[in-house]
């Protein structure tokens, strides 16, 4: 399995994760073989949240659950859960609400401590010195190791770092060759076409500068969230990863979690599939080394252009 970098940490972690947020769907029987698998895939880091699968945290539980009833080694794999989100409700980064959400992933994840803790989404009520100080406090009781962000731009995580004195080792955004306006943004500078329009503060560049691993979340849907594969609407991007994948022998899904994988921001994808199979066709693509003129002929095909 091909190795990307946790930000700055120091640590290596494997380009593809297993996203955990429809486990609480499965019986845990079944969310054990899936942890099994992964990591005889070379699949070690699997991305939680207190909200997945029913906004009351029935995912980590299950997760939970699972890896125990393994009976694997905790440091065998990697945990990351994320916090922040109260529902329908509203957002909270407050000191509190971290420090009581961690407590509860824990518990529900039956481990001593998170090896990455994201804060899930911004908070426009947040105060850069409560989420340090909830940080800090976490970092010393031994509960947390690591600290991200989510669903952020470059100013947001320039307010928390005025604070926050822990690196923070990765921004997870919404990333696919169907929703890439972070490569569009930078494709067609100075334009005056939609794309030109930079809608996230420029953060892909922004995470290469500081490096902060960018972590894909839904790599294979569209914007709007619907699936692209087998879409009429993008009948020449499913034309076009069938041929690839043929070449490679890996599945179209896979070509296109091989075309993220090839930028070369060494960007880290969340496999969120509870199908075996599924994800052991897409872990393929770590192996796959898309040339220059794959990778353009893929984005081409989603529609983009070329200025």
């Amino acid at each position: 399995m091909k190795q990307v970098n946790l930000g700055t940490t120091g640590v290596k972690v494997s380009a593809i994760a297993m996203g955990c947020a429809r486990m609480g769907l499965i019986e845990v029987q079944q969310a054990a073989k899936n942890i099994a698998n992964a990591l005889e895939q070379g699949v070690t880091y699997f991305d939680n949240a207190d909200i997945y699968s029913d906004g009351k945290g029935s995912a980590e539980t299950v997760f939970g659950q699972a890896w125990k009833l393994l009976g694997i080694d905790r440091s065998s794999m990697m945990i990351q859960s994320k916090c922040g989100i109260v529902p329908g409700v509203m957002y909270d980064l407050s000191k509190e609400y971290i420090i009581h959400a961690v407590e509860g992933s824990l518990k529900r994840l039956q481990t001593d401590y998170l090896d990455t803790l994201v804060l899930h989404r911004p908070d426009m009520l947040m105060e850069p010195e409560e989420v340090a100080a909830a940080f800090d406090e976490l970092q010393r009781a031994g509960k947390v190791r690591y600290f991200g962000v989510s669903n952020m731009n470059p100013m947001q995580i320039e307010l928390l770092k005025k604070c926050v004195k822990q690196p923070l080792a990765v921004d997870q955004m919404q990333f696919s060759v169907a929703h890439a306006s972070m490569i569009r943004s930078s494709m067609e500078v100075n334009m005056l076409t939609d794309g030109a329009v930079v809608r996230d503060g420029s953060v892909l560049d922004y995470c290469r500068v500081k490096d902060i691993t960018v972590q894909a979340w839904s790599p294979l849907k569209r914007v709007g969230r619907g699936m692209f594969l087998q879409d009429e609407e993008f009948a020449a991007l499913n034309h076009v990863l069938a041929e690839i994948g043929e070449k490679y022998n890996i599945t179209p899904a896979a070509a296109a979690i091989a075309w993220l994988l090839r930028h070369p921001a060494g960007i880290q994808v969340l496999i969120g599939t509870t199908k075996p199979q599924h994800f052991n066709e897409i872990c393929k693509a770590a192996d796959v080394q898309l040339t220059r003129q794959e990778w353009y002929r893929i984005y081409l095909a989603a529609g983009n252009i070329l200025p």
